[in-house]
């Protein structure tokens, strides 16, 4: 009655993925066999065998400081996620609390109450995301086991320099050893050091739109480091979900809200990464803006290109840099990014552009500020340091319109 097809299917096995062939039947009716990482005509028993060896072997996430923006944007991207399963989240306000309370959107996720970080119980959990805010994120970490893997959201192990911190954010730092150990994670710039990292430092948003384009320029020679202006916009997401006098409807509708002029926290961060890509001390000018939207960032920034430099050679640069990658797309030539084209999703969009001003060029970059900019970027990292592939969980297309 049938032929018999090959499917390649996918074995996970804490951090390893080994193809195997099934045979399966495929009717004479139904002659076309579809790839799958599940064998959706396998018969029944078979699949729940298999669906149920699959959910034993995955990772066990704890989720720091889920009743947060970035935090339920990790559980949002972990819904779907073959490999992780989240079996701890804290809350110290929502303790006791489930996360469909808290967050209707995420009402049918099976998922633990949220409970207070004093009371989590570490034991059942292989790796965190920490989405707590600066500045209480250092301790907390500093007292979780040797063994897991820490991605954490908040700015605290993101400076090198524990003297830039405490200038920037007006507070001694408190785990000097482990900001030694931190390692910055910028996907895309340093995959190989995030694979055999126990800690992340997830970027900001902010620097993240800013240094995907302008750190393979740097590198290669092709924009002066001097005169650099940055020009970025972000989603009032972008500030939090606590309630503060400034984010409210009447403050920021209608409007644009400059704020951090010359001192936003994300200056030191964007000054570090672009200074460690020229080997030389890096000065920005950067101004930030809240838009009244929800989620979503772009930066324009103006550089000085190098002397016999073009657009065409920043262009074709970019596009060579970042032709294999994933997320992070160069549009074609004259196309202009848009944050409505990149909502939901994990990708940066990029593009260059002649200025008027001879020796001059400008770029666009635009991101999800809680996906690319905080959340998918985190998930991302996490999926490399345990050895999965890094797109697992992260492929949503972007929500239009």
């Amino acid at each position: 009655m049938g032929s018999l097809s090959s499917l390649n299917s996918i074995c996970f096995d804490r951090g390893s993925f080994v193809k195997y062939q099934d045979e399966i039947k495929c009717s004479r009716v139904k002659k076309l066999c579809v790839r799958a990482s599940v064998a959706t005509s396998a018969p029944q028993s078979l699949q729940f065998e298999e669906l149920k060896a699959q959910k034993s072997e995955k990772f066990r996430i704890g989720v720091l400081g889920a009743s947060g923006y970035t935090g339920s944007e990790i559980i949002r991207l972990l819904a779907n996620h073959p490999s992780f399963q989240i079996t701890l989240m804290t809350a110290d306000r929502k303790a006791g609390q489930s996360i469909g309370s808290v967050f209707p959107h995420l009402v049918k996720q099976d998922l633990p109450d949220m409970v207070a970080v004093k009371d989590a119980d570490f034991s059942n959990v292989d790796a965190v995301f920490c989405c707590l805010p600066h500045g209480t994120t250092q301790e907390i970490i500093k007292g979780l086991p040797s063994s897991l893997k820490i991605v954490d959201l908040s700015a605290d192990f993101r400076l090198r320099d524990v003297g830039e911190y405490e200038e920037w954010y007006g507070q001694p730092h408190k785990a000097n050893e482990l900001q030694k150990e931190a390692v910055y994670g910028l996907t895309e710039i340093s995959r190989p050091e995030i694979q055999s990292a126990r800690l992340i430092a997830n970027p900001g948003c902010y620097p993240t739109s800013v240094q995907l384009p302008l750190i393979p320029l740097i590198k290669a020679n092709l924009i002066e480091v001097k005169n650099i202006i940055i020009d970025s916009k972000s989603g009032v997401s972008g500030a939090g979900r606590s309630a503060k006098e400034a984010n409210l409807y009447t403050e920021i509708a209608e409007g644009i809200h400059s704020y951090g002029i010359t001192r936003h926290r994300h200056v030191p961060e964007i000054e570090q990464g672009l200074s460690e890509a020229a080997k030389s001390k890096v000065t920005v000018s950067f101004t930030p803006h809240l838009m009244p939207m929800s989620r979503g960032m772009q930066s324009t920034i103006y550089v000085e290109m190098a002397p016999g430099a073009s657009t065409e050679d920043l262009y074709r640069h970019l596009e060579q840099f970042y032709e294999k990658e994933e997320f992070v797309v160069l549009l074609k030539k004259n196309e202009i990014p848009h944050t409505r084209h990149v909502r939901g999703s994990n990708y940066c969009l990029m593009n260059v552009f002649p200025d008027r001003i001879p020796g001059r060029a400008i770029i666009i970059s635009v991101i999800d500020n809680l996906v690319k900019g905080a959340s998918g970027q985190a998930l991302q990292n996490l999926n490399l340091m345990m050895g999965i592939p890094e797109n697992t969980g992260l492929l949503t297309v972007p929500l239009f319109p």
